[in-house]
């Protein structure tokens, strides 16, 4: 075990606002434990580049919305970290069905993933924050699954519940130094959107921008690494949008 600095555990962290994440707290002075259900490539690819800042990365492959994976990738980051002083839940499922058309099985993965998850690892990882009286957990939940979203009721119904979650983490905890907070992304250029295909869809993204833009990865990490650090101590059970001003 080596215990030399803050760790930041990110899951879906191998591409993309998860890539990015892991990245700008790498640059920031923390081991960074990488996270993913398929791709061991790609996060092999991202601990290579986190080593880069002169810290540790970790690789740690599970599929979150697997209570017993949860617990294991939380155990292979406490075994080799100590703690896991922020914890960074990204990973998340958004697929696209009509309200009538989705079966149990559908909407007891999106469940799954994007809000059980986040339960399962803050129970693995609170107790070392506990003790240490610090602690951060940022949770990711993208500006349309925090209202009604035609076709991903699972979606929206899962980060509802995140939040709920999120706050209550936050008044539970807040005096043991730890605060929990999510980061609400708006349209980010990425994967697929490179797509020639998706250049009208798009362009109708950016005319309901003020900024008239994508945002990028970047934008949403830098927002993350603000919270995760000790000058964001005091913002707790808060929701911070970063989507260029759509919902103004």
């Amino acid at each position: 075990m080596t215990r030399h600095r803050r760790t930041a555990l990110i899951t879906g962290s191998g591409k993309n606002i998860g890539r990015a994440i892991a990245l700008d707290l790498a640059g920031k002075g923390h081991n960074v434990v990488l996270n993913g259900s398929r791709d061991k490539a790609a996060c092999e690819t991202v601990a290579q580049e986190v080593k880069k800042h002169g810290v540790e990365a970790l690789v740690a492959m599970g599929d979150v919305g697997i209570a017993g994976d949860c617990a294991r990738i939380a155990g292979e980051a406490l075994d080799k970290f100590g703690t896991v002083d922020v914890l960074v839940n990204n990973a998340a499922i958004r697929p696209m069905t009509p309200f009538l058309e989705m079966d149990e099985a559908e909407w007891d993965r999106v469940i799954a993933v994007d809000m059980s998850a986040a339960f399962w690892l803050a129970r693995a990882c609170l107790p070392g924050m506990i003790d240490q009286n610090w602690g951060r957990i940022v949770n990711i939940a993208g500006m349309n699954s925090i209202q009604g979203y035609n076709g991903r009721a699972h979606v929206s119904v899962a980060k509802h519940g995140a939040w709920g979650l999120t706050k209550s983490l936050a008044k539970e905890f807040g005096d043991r130094g730890i605060s929990a907070n999510i980061v609400s992304p708006g349209p980010i250029a990425g994967e697929h959107r490179d797509d020639p295909g998706m250049a009208a869809h798009i362009e109708a993204q950016k005319s309901k921008i003020p900024l008239r833009r994508l945002g990028l990865p970047g934008e949403i990490a830098a927002a993350v690494s603000l919270l995760a650090s000790d000058e964001g101590a005091f913002i707790n059970g808060q929701l911070i949008q970063v989507n260029g001003g759509t919902q103004t």
